[in-house]
């Protein structure tokens, strides 16, 4: 019997949240097939098992959080099957049966005597009746275990409803096991029991609308609304918060994101700063060499290997961008680690990081790139892909944004968003001082920075240092 365990996805993850399971109790598992899906406050990744046998126990539904090293699930290794046959050896010998048989005609001999103390006590059998659901009742705790798959004992066991659900359903009298829980696992949510109020009481709606005050403490937002519109006018028909509406309850990504990005801006004192840049250096290069990029190296060539190569020059001439922020103090990182924000199907976003920028050239830049962002995708990146990043780029360009302002991923203190390139008219002037009037690839690149490592015209220079390493290097030589 092999015991699964949640596995340490990093060195500061401390707990871990089952999203999926890939197999069910009596399915079959190899060794290193994925096994189960886990999300961590650094990562989501899919988990291969550790053994190969049978899954004779699933300890940990969807949704639940546990510590590390928890057993979330047990796999029956092959060698346990073969002493089942054995067993069938002894069983096929007749003498055992025989001498059951003996045994059986006693015992209905023995019966017709109870028979007759049987209707003289005919009380104790309503005695007995009360005490049988009593008895169900201490093992349901034990059962949801393995029914809470299905999504309905989780109402029932109360284990998976937090505080402010327990709360609401104690106030307004409300049996769980009539909610529906739209939340991982089955879970009743907040809104799952909000709606279930709006839908029990319709009738109180209308008479506390002259007190609405009263009932504001103890009742939900939601049925206020309907509330005001009823006491207006009765011609309007009242819509329900809802009517028509779709609840989706946020993924484990959507909330760390969400956490993560109002945490930072309540940290750090966010500036933006954008300069435009002339890509048509690049651009020539690029449609010089597409083709065979494409046929040597199986994806497109675009403008981001080009910008964090250029970027690694940069944040060397300026190491105050390639930094975070300490106790009191500006810790200024010797090595640059390139975090990459990659879109997760519009669901949230992952950083992976590219460590040790500084050491590669554009086409092992493009590499990491897109391997990067593939497993990160496929939920295929490790603890270490997405720690120890020292700067932030965000590629908004994809979808033609014309600038956007970005959140610092903390503890950096600047990120970078390469917005949409597009050709446009430009002004050209030639080796003489003559001007004239070109069509380009042009873009911004928008800086979004931490007030309290630096001033703006560190930023700016910065990134005016930056435009003139993309508008001036040569890249025909980075790709010979």
């Amino acid at each position: 019997m092999a015991d699964i365990r949640m596995p340490q996805l990093g060195e500061t993850v401390t707990e871990g949240t089952i999203t999926k399971w890939f197999k069910q109790i009596g399915d079959t598992v190899r060794e290193d097939e994925v096994l189960f899906e886990v999300s961590t406050d650094k990562v989501d990744t899919e988990v291969p098992s550790p053994a190969s046998g049978i899954v004779t126990e699933i300890l940990v539904i969807e949704g639940a959080t546990v510590d590390v090293g928890t057993v979330i699930a047990r796999v029956d290794a092959p060698t346990i099957a073969p002493p089942t046959d054995p067993p069938t050896e002894p069983a096929v010998p007749a003498p055992e049966p025989t001498a059951p048989t003996a045994p059986t005609a006693p015992e209905p001999t023995a019966p017709p005597a109870p028979t007759a103390p049987e209707p003289t006590a005919p009380p104790a059998p309503t005695a007995p009746a009360p005490t049988a659901p009593t008895a169900p009742t201490a093992p349901e705790p034990a059962v949801p275990a393995p029914t809470a798959f299905s999504g309905a004992a989780p109402a029932e066991g109360g284990a998976v409803l937090s505080p402010v659900v327990r709360r609401l359903i104690a106030e307004h009298g409300l049996d769980p096991t009539s909610i529906i829980g739209t939340g991982l696992g089955g879970r009743i949510t907040r809104a799952d029991v909000e709606a279930r109020i709006a839908t029990a009481r319709p009738a109180p709606l209308i008479a506390p609308a002259a007190a609405p005050a009263s009932d504001a403490p103890t009742s939900v937002a939601a049925p206020i609304t309907p509330q005001v519109t009823l006491a207006r006018t009765s011609a309007t028909p009242a819509r329900s918060a809802t009517d028509g509406d779709v609840r989706e309850p946020l993924n484990r990504i959507r909330r760390l994101t969400g956490d993560y990005m109002v945490a930072s801006k309540s940290t750090s004192p966010h500036v933006l700063t954008a300069i435009e840049v002339d890509y048509e250096r690049i651009e020539r290069v690029r449609r010089a060499h597409r083709d065979t990029w494409k046929a040597s190296e199986g994806f497109s060539l675009t403008y981001l290997p080009f910008i964090a190569r250029a970027l690694s020059s940069a944040l060397r001439e300026y190491p105050y961008l390639n930094a975070s922020v300490g106790e009191g103090e500006l810790i200024v990182h010797q090595g640059t680690n390139l975090a990459i924000a990659v879109d997760i199907n519009f669901e949230g976003l992952l950083a992976p990081v590219i460590h040790d920028l500084d050491s590669l050239r554009l086409r092992a830049i493009a590499r990491e790139i897109v391997d990067l962002a593939g497993r990160a995708r496929s939920k295929q990146l490790t603890a270490d892909d997405i720690v120890g990043g020292t700067f932030t780029i965000t590629n908004a360009g994809q979808y033609g944004t014309l600038m956007q302002f970005p959140i610092i991923n903390q503890p950096q203190v600047a990120i970078l968003s390469t917005d949409g390139v597009a050709r446009k008219p430009v002004v050209i002037t030639d080796v003489h001082g003559n001007e004239s009037i070109g069509i380009h690839s042009v873009g911004v690149l928008a800086l979004a920075w931490d007030h309290r490592a630096f001033d703006g015209a560190y930023a700016a220079a910065f990134l005016n240092r930056l435009r003139e390493i993309l508008e001036t290097h040569d890249w025909e030589a980075e790709l010979a």
